[in-house]
């Protein structure tokens, strides 16, 4: 039996049609309230409204429950690796072997950039971000390569030539930044290797292949592939909504993972962690400081707008960072602190009550910094890692025959209606 909710504006009852997900999510459809009522809902940052239908990843925050396709993060980040990860985000399944050659070989015919492309790079300011240049080069590679048509093999190449050549364009990036030769791909490297050998090989000395640091960057990667309706998934989805090419579309969601409050997270807590070093912080102080309302001093990596509860991604980080540290065998003083707040932290009842956890960010940054990162790329390593849940999703969305361009509503608080005055009259 259909369930309703019942709303009563000014006497007039409305009868609502309650939508229900798979794991028993409950959403109010309110698409027909204003044209019903005149009314809108007013909810300043979506946490309380649903845009779409989506069979791409559940997570249930109070739970600590991620899924890509209903697979556990938990068995992806153990089991598989980063293309396989992809490729059941983008096609709904688990490719079997054959599938998973032909994604191979695809990704690594995909790697090396047009040439006219390489000439962009050499134009940048010396300072410029990673981030604000993988932006412009995605967009830039809708004027290099063609539209998707309506043949399903030609999007899958598509997909495939973008999730190939943002690494290629990443590394390249990195290595013109230091004033460096270029290193291109290799075809008898895997993904993750391949990305890890144009960033650090060198005709001095050459970069020696590791294999839990290749594993590393596969659950880096895994973790970060998709989360729900995130404010850069949504940046591509709403982009995507006017029908633009999804060139556009990535480019805007890697312009929306830029900032500190979303794909810069790990950023700000390295940043954070190395000012509490440099400042000779106690831990006391950093907790006492993170409680006080008018203290600007923030704790970053602790909490996060879903997860109610511990972040399932932050205790398989948690685990690659300890292994990748005892293998490098790095004294990370950086680490000696992320310990102790997290010790000190989850025994606070100010913590607890809050339900302030250490969140996947909190982790991350440290195994990067192992792995020979540099800060300024942390974010794009995320933007790698994301690319195909942005990919599922705008796919997803194009082809959701309830998709509408997205168009929200406001409430008006400015000056009602006044004349104009002529420039020689006003005061």
């Amino acid at each position: 039996m259909k369930e309703f909710v019942k709303l009563v504006i000014d006497g007039k009852e409305l009868s609502l049609p309650v939508i229900e997900g798979s794991e028993g999510e409950k959403a109010i459809d309110i698409r027909s309230l204003r044209q019903e009522t005149g009314y809108i809902t007013f909810d300043p940052g979506f946490g309380n409204t649903g845009t779409c239908r989506s069979t791409i990843t559940y997570m249930d925050g109070e739970k600590g429950i991620l899924r890509y396709r209903g697979v556990p993060i938990e068995q992806l980040a153990e089991h598989s690796t980063f293309v396989e990860t992809a490729f059941l985000l983008i096609s709904g399944h688990l490719p079997s072997r054959e599938e998973l050659t032909r994604t191979s070989v695809y990704l690594n015919d995909f790697s090396p950039l047009h040439e006219n492309m390489k000439a962009f790079y050499q134009n940048y300011p010396p300072k410029a971000h990673p981030m604000g240049i993988l932006s412009a080069m995605v967009n830039a590679m809708r004027s290099f390569y063609p539209e998707l048509i309506d043949i399903e093999e030609d999007m899958n190449k598509t997909y495939l030539r973008l999730i190939s050549k943002i690494r290629t364009m990443s590394a390249m990036a990195y290595r013109i930044s230091l004033g460096e030769k270029v290193v291109y791909p290799r075809p008898d490297l895997c993904y993750c290797a391949n990305f890890l050998n144009m960033m650090f090989d060198n005709v001095v000395v050459p970069y020696r292949m590791d294999d839990d640091m290749v594993r590393a960057l596969n659950v880096f990667w895994i973790l970060h592939a998709d989360h729900e309706q995130n404010c850069s998934t949504t940046a591509v989805r709403v982009v995507g909504s006017g029908k633009v090419n999804i060139y556009s579309a990535i480019s805007a969601g890697i312009s929306a993972l830029w900032g500190p409050l979303h794909g810069g997270a790990n950023q700000a807590v390295v940043n954070m962690l190395e000012k509490i070093h440099n400042d000779g912080m106690t831990v006391k102080e950093c907790i006492s400081k993170a409680k006080d309302s008018n203290d600007p001093f923030r704790l970053y990596g602790f909490g996060h707008r879903v997860y109610k509860t511990h972040d399932p991604r932050a205790k398989i980080m948690k685990k690659m960072c300890d292994i990748i540290l005892a293998k490098t065998k790095r004294k990370d003083p950086l680490l000696d602190i992320v310990q102790r707040l997290e010790e000190t932290a989850l025994k606070d009842s100010y913590f607890k009550d809050k339900n302030l956890y250490p969140n996947v960010d909190f982790y991350s940054g440290i195994v990067l910094r192992a792995m020979g990162i540099p800060t300024n790329m942390f974010t794009v390593m995320f933007a790698i890692g994301r690319l195909p849940g942005w990919i599922a999703q705008w796919k997803e969305d194009v082809a959701d025959p309830e998709m509408r361009i997205s168009r929200p509503r406001q409430v008006y608080t400015g000056d009602q209606s006044r004349d104009y005055i002529p420039i020689d009259d006003r005061g």
